[in-house]
């Protein structure tokens, strides 16, 4: 009972982490449409932001002595999982479209589930692989016929960005499941962002000097604060206690609610609607996520 239980609250936060992303690409966009930091800014006072909440809260946890090795697993996923994951998306989409970054992000799971299978040694059902593709095909229809969006300025350029951006997460979610058992959440994010933090400071420090505080609104500060907060903080708090408890395929695959979620926000702020495609995109995505993660039978 006590296992059902725990893998539930691992499902949760599996769950809660896609939520905080469909709110974020709201509030990130309009922070960024409206001028208020630019992109490589705004990246750098996001990883700042939470390094030092990962820093400050990191008392809650146990006092943990990290092996010097580690510190070496710690670097590279702080490489793909912090600098390249978020430097390259938010570069991705200042030359590509919504649409086109959308679709591409949907790969996620995909290339997660070969991964596994290589370094992972997680093994491949017939369930998960038609589970994949129900969830892969709900997001394609998503996104291609759920939004509409005028090309931008280098499709090619911004796709490369985002198709690299994919990858890294990827490998960061591969390179982070075998820390999950050997350390608390809050003893290797930390230090996940420590690096991560100094790896991005070069990027965004010039452009961050040069914002000015003088044009933001209240809107703008929360907006901000939940990226930092919420989408950050808190989605790579709850990413680690699923991957504890689940196998990296099957949290991986949650990707494919973000579409769902953003498009629910959209509604509910009232600038989307909801139509027959659109609901039948969510049912093909919530049907191959369940399908990924039942637990098939003994």
């Amino acid at each position: 009972m006590k296992q059902i239980n725990v893998r539930i609250w691992a499902l949760i936060a599996a769950f809660g982490v896609q939520l905080l992303y469909g709110l974020n690409y709201t509030f990130a966009k309009d922070v960024l449409a409206d001028g208020f930091l630019s992109p490589l800014a705004f990246v750098l006072v996001r990883v700042a932001g939470a390094t030092a909440l990962f820093w400050l809260f990191s008392f809650v946890g146990p006092k943990e002595k990290i092996e010097r090795k580690d510190f070496v697993t710690f670097f590279f996923a702080a490489v793909f999982g912090v600098a390249i994951n978020m430097l390259l998306f938010i570069k991705g989409l200042k030359y590509t479209t919504p649409i086109h970054a959308s679709v591409i992000v949907t790969i996620t799971p995909i290339l997660v589930l070969v991964l596994s299978s290589f370094y992972l040694k997680e093994k491949i059902t017939s369930m998960k692989i038609v589970g994949v593709l129900l969830a892969f095909v709900g997001a394609i229809v998503l996104t291609i016929y759920g939004k509409s969006a005028l090309p931008g300025d280098n499709v090619t350029l911004g796709n490369l960005f985002i198709l690299i951006n994919v990858i890294a997460y990827s490998i960061y979610i591969i390179i982070i499941k075998k820390l999950t058992y050997k350390y608390h959440p809050f003893t290797f994010i930390k230090w996940l962002f420590l690096f991560g933090l100094i790896l991005v400071i070069p990027f965004g420090y010039n452009e961050l000097i040069e914002t000015n505080l003088d044009h933001f609104t209240p809107y703008a500060y929360f907006a901000v604060g939940f990226v930092v907060v919420g989408a950050t903080f808190g989605t790579f708090m709850l990413n680690p206690l699923a991957l504890k408890h689940l196998k990296a395929s099957t949290v991986s695959i949650f990707i494919y609610m973000q579409p769902v979620i953003a498009g629910i926000f959209a509604i509910v702020m009232g600038s989307d609607s909801l139509t027959s495609v659109k609901l039948l995109a969510s049912v093909l995505i919530f049907s191959g996520v369940y399908l990924v993660t039942k637990k098939p039978k003994s």
